[in-house]
């Protein structure tokens, strides 16, 4: 039997970055997957999704602005086989780099389902249903978590699907109906509404992502309308049919009068659950919370002292970076050291276009939690860069302390908001006020000018191109 300081179920962001972090501190280390390395993310989550999301981007560009850059072309054509072909390709690509960094770094990887033996031992289950077991000081689970569905509406793979088989259709739908406003809804909407699909977004609460600033959900709407998305908020689905070659939707609206939609496809987009089924935690005694995560506390142990759980299978945000930086947060405190999270700055990002990200309290946080506080805006078409691009849609939006100035919270909706957030993440880490921002030096011109504009917008209403 093989023995190890530290094993680690799960190979997703968080269990590799976890894996990598305990090889380099020297801890010996195991990591287990049972399907493919990289998880969820790198397999069928966000590595081929936003590479979906760049194909049908070009696509929309070609057939929209090109034109107007003085680049003539013939129409534009989806060879919606070879955008398949490309995304699988760097899902491959992005696996093998994971497995050469296992490699390096001196990691032995198991091919199979991990399941607790007690609270030392692992027994490693193979797809030929051969068994070996491992021997562990130290355990880190991080299975991560699987889509959800609706109970009355089973995904049948077919025609009632989840985000694994919209990444990997046979055709570009005529109807797309997305079950679910959020971040996965929209992004896999975006790519087929890009490539000529009618997309129809059916939303149980009374705007789209509903965990964001309801300044971003209100612009975000505004321009997925001009787009072509359509939209049915405040809106319970109650039934979904498959119909053979289609799929019937049926809802209700606040109002409480049916709608009743039809499509080639409903894309069931109502969130993900954590997975823990294969593990055997009733071996060992792990407890979980109502909605079957795994407890923690704020070291992330659970009430097994050696064993600890990171990522989407905790409570929390299920975010890729989020559980990268628990996965090195305990493995750093498995060496001694005192590594810190702070929750509150965890961005959240959406991958359509324009991009939305923002971090910190939003607007609504403070209002209910009864903070004084400033705002200040600047829209993206006031910028020379974003005219220069064509980028014109959306705005940042600084949330400040009335009394301090600190930051509270850094929105952003527009190109590259994706990247933009890491400044409004870094300044609100040092706990820096706005007027901070507005003393930054900003290259010109770039978006991330708005940045600095709603700064100066926020401290004391005095932008510059504005």
């Amino acid at each position: 039997m093989n023995s190890y300081d530290v094993a680690v179920i799960g190979s997703g962001p968080g269990g590799y970055v976890a894996a990598i972090r305990a090889a380099q501190l020297g801890f010996k280390t195991a990591i287990i997957e049972k399907q493919s390395l990289g998880g969820t993310c790198l397999n069928i989550g966000c590595i081929p999704s936003k590479a979906l999301l760049d194909s049908s981007h070009h696509f929309h560009d070609a057939k929209t602005h090109f034109k107007e850059h003085g680049i003539e072309i013939d129409e534009p054509k989806v060879n919606f086989a070879q955008m398949i072909a490309r995304k699988q390709g760097v899902v491959e690509q992005t696996v093998a780099g994971i497995k050469f960094l296992m490699d390096k770094n001196k990691i032995d990887l198991y091919e199979g389902t991990g399941s607790f033996k007690d609270a030392t031992h692992i027994t490693i289950t193979a797809a030929d249903a051969s068994t070996q077991e491992i021997e562990a000081k130290y355990t880190i689970v991080a299975t991560g978590s699987v889509s959800s569905e609706l109970p009355f509406a089973p995904c049948d793979g077919k025609r009632i699907i989840t985000s694994t088989e919209a990444l990997s259709l046979e055709e570009v739908p005529n109807h797309l109906i997305v079950i679910g406003g959020g971040v996965i809804g929209l992004e896999l909407g975006s790519v087929y509404l890009r490539l000529g699909a009618q997309v129809s977004v059916v939303e149980f609460a009374d705007r789209i992502i509903p965990g964001m600033d309801g300044a971003l959900s209100k612009e975000l709407t505004k321009v997925l309308k001009k787009q072509g998305m359509k939209f049915y908020t405040s809106t319970k689905v109650t039934a979904v049919e498959n119909t053979g070659d289609q799929v019937t939707l049926k809802a209700e609206d606040k109002k409480g009068e049916e709608i009743v939609l039809e499509g080639d496809y409903a894309l069931v987009a109502v969130g993900r659950r954590a997975y823990t089924g294969s593990l055997g935690l009733e071996n060992v005694g792990i407890e979980v919370d109502e909605r079957g995560r795994i407890k923690t506390n704020e070291h992330l142990q659970t009430n097994i002292p050696n064993i600890y759980a990171i990522g989407d299978v905790v409570a929390g945000a299920m975010l890729a970076h989020k559980a990268e930086e628990e996965g090195v947060l305990v493995a750093e405190q498995l060496a001694g050291q005192k590594p810190h999270i702070n929750y509150n700055l965890i961005p959240g990002v959406v991958y359509t276009w324009p991009e939305v990200a923002g971090v910190g309290k939003t607007e609504e946080q403070l209002k209910e939690e009864g903070v004084d506080y400033k705002v200040g805006t600047f829209p993206f078409r006031a910028l020379g860069r974003a005219r220069a691009s064509m980028d014109l849609d959306g705005f940042a939006k600084i949330l400040a302390d009335k009394n301090t100035d600190e930051i509270l919270g850094f929105h952003v909706i527009g190109a590259r908001a994706a990247d933009l957030i890491a400044e409004g993440v870094t300044a609100m880490e040092f706990r820096a006020s706005a007027e901070d921002l507005t003393r930054m030096s900003h290259a010109h011109p770039t978006f991330a000018e708005a940045i600095k504009e709603a700064a100066l917008a926020a401290t004391d209403n005095r932008p510059i191109h504005a």
